[in-house]
């Protein structure tokens, strides 16, 4: 069976989601506070290569665990309901570029998994 990241369409497809995920979440009171100083082309980048990984597809992320990535934001507030709001966020990204509801959900439990660590706990 293929991979997740080959069943959503592969690099082309995490690109652009990733590209509509960002530009909700900087639309999004609710997050984009935690956004404020960061180098958004920068962060996009990590993002992609992450999800790739996350995803089943090629290697390529050398950025930090999801603790460390997430120890600066944990320490600002970032909580559970924050991490709701992102995979809200991932998920409408997904379905604007009409992508099924079950390789959404599959998405969503990838985002749920990495809950924990996002938070520190």
């Amino acid at each position: 069976m293929s991979s997740l990241y080959e069943q959503l369409g592969g690099n082309e497809a995490v690109d652009a989601a990733v590209d509509i995920f960002y530009r909700k979440v900087l639309a999004d009171d609710r997050v984009n506070e935690f956004f404020d100083d960061t180098d958004m082309e920068g962060q996009a980048a990590k993002q992609k290569a992450f999800l790739t990984m996350a995803f089943g597809g090629p290697h390529n992320y050398t950025g930090h665990d999801m603790r460390e990535g997430h120890k600066r934001l944990v320490e600002q507030g970032l909580n559970d309901t924050h991490v709701d709001v992102i995979i809200e966020l991932l998920g409408a990204s997904l379905q604007e570029l009409n992508v099924p509801g079950e390789l959404i959900a599959q998405v969503a439990a990838v985002a749920e998994a990495a809950r924990n660590d996002v938070l520190n706990r």
